[in-house]
């Protein structure tokens, strides 16, 4: 077997080696190395140009890591429907939302709303002096601002956009002399994260320039230190509000054992334990997230960022509680999300990755508000379809249901193999040593 290199050895100049001249290292590290290499290379696009493009996305890649891309059809939001295409390895997530799309198609569908859109970006920085002083001067600061960033804003301004406004927040009182500049951003279609950070570069700049030149300031004022100055992804004012409401009697037929009154019941109370119990509400807002992420990645948004936010926001009271709520009324039964959401439809991979531009496509080519709104109905969808099954069946029926053929494919099942498990376990249930078991005695037979 060949020696493999060291796992601790420290390589110079990685970067700037051929795609082929890393990949060969790193297969050092793996037994078979021939093989890992082929099967690196396998993944590789046979496209040169399309491959090419992907090895500009990241840094050092070696292969393509491929995720399912899958639809969820009959996505009725605000009356228009939607196929909606979904990037993830879980199929019990696309099936979820799938058969919760189905059911509110024929109840009215989902309803959304952006309450806001707008971004946020800070300067931190710290300064010995007269806050009142910067206050009587900081409309005299924010136009240097603006004219500062005039060349970077202009397209931006053209689309509608820009900057929004600015706020001076007082820190001292959590660090000696720390105060901070907010600064709000309409980024239309785009997610805005280099605009946002050229121009608070460029407001750092023009804020020490203003405390050494403007004469209201006395000279043990004039310097400050300029910490850092970047975006926030906590999005509070780029808010979605989506929703699905009935009467309750229209829900009689969606489980055998309960009455619609019974199901609404068990279902509300299970959505106020993820409002009071954190570790209930960590995997009821993931359920959310099943949804939102696999658009986010479909479309080439950055799913890190908008989860990010969705935790924060979902502690913003102290205490981390449910994303969702329900509310019972009049004989209504209505479910609601309140998520922030920052998405972009142009600029970044939207633009630049095939598949993302197909998925607009696919979706209408929509602005960045309908594009947040769709994404915010697929992730109730996922929550009410896992909260239902908690309420009813339980989860694991119909989650080990989907996962059969990853289970099938880890004993390397045929494909006849695969249509007669398919067959027997219609009406068993799936496990792992259930499909073991099986399929031993498939073969033994």
């Amino acid at each position: 077997m060949p020696r493999r290199r060291k796992r601790d050895l420290i390589i110079k100049g990685f970067s700037k080696l051929l795609k082929e001249d890393k990949l060969k290292i790193v297969a050092q590290l793996m037994d078979k190395q021939v093989e890992s290499v082929e099967l690196m290379k396998s993944f590789w696009h046979a496209d040169h140009t399309v491959q090419r493009i992907f090895d500009e996305f990241s840094e050092n890649t070696i292969s393509n890591f491929y995720i399912p891309y899958g639809i969820a059809p009959n996505f009725m939001i605000n009356g228009e429907t939607h196929l909606v295409p979904l990037v993830i390895e879980e199929s019990s997530v696309v099936a979820a939302a799938s058969s919760s799309a189905k059911f509110w198609s024929g109840h009215g569908g989902f309803h959304a709303e952006v309450v806001n859109a707008i971004k946020i970006g800070q300067i931190h920085f710290t300064w010995e002096g007269d806050k009142e002083k910067l206050l009587s001067v900081f409309d005299e600061l924010t136009e240097a601002f603006r004219k500062s960033t005039k060349h970077i804003t202009a397209n931006m301004e053209k689309r509608g956009g820009g900057i929004v406004g600015f706020e001076l927040i007082d820190m001292t009182d959590r660090m000696d002399d720390y105060y901070q500049i907010k600064v709000s951003f309409d980024t239309v279609d785009s997610m805005g994260a280099n605009f946002i950070n050229s121009c608070l570069e460029e407001f750092a700049v023009e804020l020490k320039s203003f405390f050494k030149t403007n004469k209201v300031f006395s000279d043990n004022e004039r310097n400050c230190l300029v910490i850092m100055s970047i975006l926030s992804n906590y999005t509070p004012d780029c808010l979605v509000n989506a929703w699905v409401e009935c009467n309750i009697d229209e829900l009689n037929a969606i489980d055998n054992d309960l009455t619609g009154k019974e199901f609404v019941k068990k279902f509300s109370m299970a959505v106020k334990i993820a409002e009071l119990d954190e570790y209930r509400a960590t995997t009821h807002n993931k359920g959310i997230f099943n949804g939102i992420d696999a658009v986010a990645i479909a479309t080439g948004n950055d799913f890190r960022a908008i989860e990010a936010a969705g935790h924060t926001y979902a502690a913003r009271d102290g205490r981390y509680k449910s994303l969702s709520s329900v509310e019972v009324k009049d004989g209504k039964f209505k479910f609601m999300l309140e998520v922030p959401l920052a998405m972009g439809t142009v600029g970044g991979l939207t633009n630049l990755h095939p598949l993302a531009k197909k998925s607009l496509e696919i979706l209408g080519n929509p602005s960045a508000k309908k594009l947040m709104m769709i994404a915010a109905s697929v992730g109730l969808a996922n929550n009410f379809a896992a909260v239902k099954s908690l309420v009813t069946k339980g989860i694991q029926i119909g989650h080990m249901k989907m996962h059969l053929f990853n289970i099938l494919n880890h004993f390397g099942a045929t494909i006849e193999e695969k249509k007669k498990a398919e067959e027997y376990f219609i009406d068993h249930k799936v496990s792992f040593a259930t499909v073991n078991k099986f399929i031993t005695n498939l073969r033994e037979s």
